[in-house]
């Protein structure tokens, strides 16, 4: 005779599945688009699932997963898995306190976008400026003749076009999708 699933098992269950299957989706987007995914400039669309964090706090440790598990396959290897998945654990843990008591999606993503495309690709460019600073290999050359902050820049301008238009093709999905099924829960 089976025992049934008390509420807070079945909601323990419920949010180690999800972790999963968006940590699973996050790795297996990237690593598709992984050829663009990687380096200075880059169309990495499961970026675009970033927003999730601002109806969950799961969604943080599910997007630390993915990028872990995607930057495994990264041609800066050590320095991605540790910074790329600090940075997306720094920018998605605040994304989903600055939309904690948000109600709107449209704000949500708003915010969420301005956080991932600012503090999110700042501190991918440091880690890229830092990744050539130390010769680490796979590193990317910016070609940049100035001090540490002009390649930290180079880095950053070039990030954040392919960001956002992982952002809004992310946010598009996540507004639709959060029409149809609570995100929060």
């Amino acid at each position: 005779m089976q025992k049934s699933m008390t509420v807070s098992e079945s909601s323990r269950t419920r949010n180690i599945t999800m972790v999963a299957i968006v940590a699973a989706l996050y790795a297996a987007i990237t690593i598709v688009v992984a050829p663009i995914g990687f380096g200075p400039v880059q169309l990495r669309l499961s970026e675009g699932l970033n927003h999730l964090s601002a109806w969950n706090k799961r969604y943080v440790l599910a997007l630390g997963l993915g990028v872990l598990i995607a930057n495994l396959v990264s041609p800066l290897g050590w320095i991605d898995w540790v910074f790329g998945t600090l940075g997306t654990v720094i920018m998605t843990t605040v994304t989903y306190l600055f939309t904690k008591k948000v109600k709107s999606a449209i704000v949500k993503i708003i915010i969420s976008s301005a956080v991932v495309s600012t503090i999110g690709m700042a501190i991918l460019a440091a880690e890229f400026t830092f990744a050539f600073s130390i010769g680490a290999s796979g590193a990317f050359a910016s070609g940049s003749k100035g001090g540490l902050f002009a390649q930290w820049l180079a880095y950053y301008i070039s990030l954040v076009p392919g960001e956002l238009v992982s952002l809004i093709v992310g946010g598009i999905i996540i507004f639709s999708l959060s029409k149809i099924v609570d995100l929060s829960k």
